[in-house]
């Protein structure tokens, strides 16, 4: 697929608005499909394409995380490779089920994950009591939100963010932190079934991943500096957002 070199150039910008989005609360694809579909990508490619330019973008959120120490790699461990593993099927398994169920469900979940961001008193950047163990339930995490992001995806960043924050006690600065690898990761389980089925228009997605890496970085180093006080109120719009596009625009 062949596409113009002005609207090349302005999916690089929006790459870079998604990619500082993303960073700081999830959802940048909100902001990434509606403009790959406007550019005539078909849906399907445009999701794919999606995922390529979100992987760029969510690595550079994830290394800046981890460069300011809030994100400890080898905690992680299982919860990396179990969460590719969640999304490659998810990938595998959409092509041949009705997700219909899902385009109600997942709405509904995401105006929980706005509402319990919204009104939970306790939400800021200090730890708090974990409610499961962290080395055995993360990976069990990862691989169920993980497979949800290869069957469909909206809302994966504020469901993990949510998991981290409600059950493993983080605050929420490290919460956003570790959900960045998961969610790095359920990409490229994603994309190893999409690249291989040519799902992928790459000069659109080389285009909006150059614009990733500066909004991935900046976005990462803005949610550090503001922390809870950013990142609280952004989940909560990025969720309402999403779950009114799944109900109204579908």
């Amino acid at each position: 697929m062949t596409l113009d070199i002005t609207i090349l150039i302005a999916l690089g910008f929006v790459g870079l608005l998604a990619g500082f989005v993303d960073a700081i609360a999830g959802g940048g694809g909100l902001i990434a499909l509606p403009a790959l579909l406007a550019a005539g990508v078909p849906p399907i490619a445009a999701f794919g394409t999606n995922k390529v330019q979100s992987v760029v973008g969510t690595a550079m959120a994830a290394t800046t995380y981890w460069r300011k120490g809030f994100v400890s790699l080898p905690a992680l461990g299982w919860a990396i490779p179990v969460t590719f593993a969640g999304a490659f099927l998810g990938a595998l398994v959409v092509k041949s089920i009705d997700v219909s169920i899902l385009a109600y469900a997942v709405p509904v979940a995401l105006i929980g994950v706005a509402l319990y961001f919204a009104f939970a008193p306790k939400l800021t950047d200090e730890d708090s009591h974990a409610r499961l163990g962290f080395s055995i339930f993360v990976p069990v995490m990862g691989f169920a939100i993980g497979f949800y992001d290869g069957l469909l995806g909206p809302g994966t960043g504020s469901f993990m963010t949510m998991g981290f924050v409600t059950l493993f006690g983080l605050g929420v600065t490290r919460a956003a932190a570790n959900t960045k690898f998961l969610n790095l990761t359920s990409n490229l389980g994603a994309l190893a079934l999409f690249i291989p089925s040519g799902d992928v228009v790459w000069p659109a997605a080389i285009a909006m991943a150059i614009g990733q890496v500066a909004g991935g970085y900046l976005g990462a180093l803005t949610g550090i500096r503001f922390g809870a006080r950013l990142i609280r109120p952004l989940v909560v719009v990025v969720s309402i957002l999403l779950a009114l596009k799944l109900l109204v625009f579908r």
